[in-house]
């Protein structure tokens, strides 16, 4: 009987050890390991680079009057901030003009100051090659530059512009403002940190 009493004693531990573990883990889900969601709220700053449909290389760019165009150079308005909505889903703002890049109906791309899930949502498909293909999650409709010596958006290919990401860069440094750095006290002067009057020459007591 003793025997027995200590091993329902045993057995009623454990089942309380598993009881509190199971709720532990109700509590505290283990969260989701999947690759396809490791991107989740990640923020990328990035240049959309393409040379699809121009004759020279471009980045998207976004200006501070909406419109948007593939400039050969780098430059501020074409630096951009792609952040995760969910897997496989992103939103592109300007970094400089705060523009949220946008498509409409027609495919028409525009920046725009407020974000409209709608026109301002794009699936971001990986390419073998490195580069990427977008188009919008509501309409389904490619994202795609119009060739900066067109007039029309009717002359845009019909396929999807591939674009490849390139990091950012760090900011320029601060121009020198052209005030000198003040010169190192003279510690064979008198007055090493002229509080008198300007150097008048050295100490005597220095003088060999």
């Amino acid at each position: 009987m003793g025997l027995d009493k200590t091993r329902f004693q045993h057995l009623g531990w454990w089942v309380l050890v598993l009881t509190v573990l199971l709720g532990a883990c109700q509590a505290h889900p283990i969260p989701d390991s999947s690759p396809l969601l490791q991107f989740g709220g990640q923020v990328r700053q990035r240049y959309l680079y393409t040379d699809d449909a121009q004759e020279s290389e471009a980045h998207l760019e976004i200006r501070a009057d909406g419109t948007v165009v593939g400039a050969a150079p780098r430059n501020p308005e074409s630096l951009l901030e792609l952040k995760a909505l969910k897997p496989g889903v992103i939103q592109v703002l300007g970094v400089k003009t705060s523009r949220f890049l946008c498509q409409g109906p027609d495919g028409t791309l525009f920046g725009s100051l407020y974000f409209d899930p709608v026109a301002c949502s794009f699936r971001e498909l990986l390419l073998e090659d490195g580069y990427n293909v977008y188009q919008s999650e509501a309409r389904g409709l490619p994202l795609r530059l119009i060739p900066h010596n067109s007039l029309s958006w009717d002359l845009v290919p019909q396929g999807p512009t591939r674009f490849l990401p390139l990091p950012g860069q760090p900011p320029e440094p601060l121009e020198p403002s052209g005030v000198l750095a003040p010169e190192p006290p003279d510690v064979g002067s008198s007055d090493p940190l002229n509080m008198v009057w300007p150097s008048q020459g050295r100490s005597p007591s220095y003088t060999s």
